[in-house]
């Protein structure tokens, strides 16, 4: 595996060619009322051809407005990738916001997705923000990948993240 920033002239639709997306959901985190529960919500998450159009779109306009995207790639295609937005956000401007984290299935449990999650903090940190902000799936593999990293839940919620997936979990990462 190849870990290294993207350019925004080589994210095109080849080059996630051997991306996997799908995962298949049991077990999601939910909250009710002021508490966390685990509760049976089956379905297969996948992309369709317009979700890999946009997010080929936004990953090409982060490269383009100076924010972070990182590929781990695997005989020259996209395996996983990274994304951090360049502007804080949060009411005392703290966060930067993890945009994407997707690994394919085919290359899961091989830790890179931790490479990838370090990289961006790395990178974050390195822009002076004190935490990352991260709208997380929330299938209990999703959470406990975010759990072992050291994220717990967000201090302060982006309501547009809340409006777009109201059923992902907020959560923030110390840098």
């Amino acid at each position: 595996m190849i870990y290294r920033p993207l350019e925004a002239g080589e994210i095109d639709r080849a080059l996630f060619s051997a991306f996997i997306r799908r995962q298949e959901v049991e077990l999601c985190r939910r909250r009710e009322g002021k508490k966390w529960v685990i509760k049976p919500d089956p379905f297969i998450d996948d992309w369709t051809e317009e979700d890999y159009q946009r997010i080929i779109c936004d990953l090409k306009a982060l490269c383009l407005s100076g924010g972070f995207v990182f590929g781990a790639l695997e005989g020259g295609k996209l395996k996983g990738f990274s994304s951090v937005a360049p502007e804080r956000i949060g009411t005392n401007r703290e966060y930067l916001d993890l945009t994407y984290l997707h690994v394919s299935e085919d290359v899961r449990r091989r830790g890179v997705g931790r490479w990838l999650f370090n990289a961006a903090a790395d990178w974050a940190k390195a822009q002076g923000a004190e935490k990352l902000y991260i709208s997380a799936h929330s299938a209990v593999e999703s959470q406990a990948f975010y759990s072992a990293m050291g994220c717990v839940d967000a201090a302060e919620y982006q309501q547009s993240h809340v409006d777009e997936e109201p059923f992902d979990c907020q959560l923030e990462f110390k840098l």
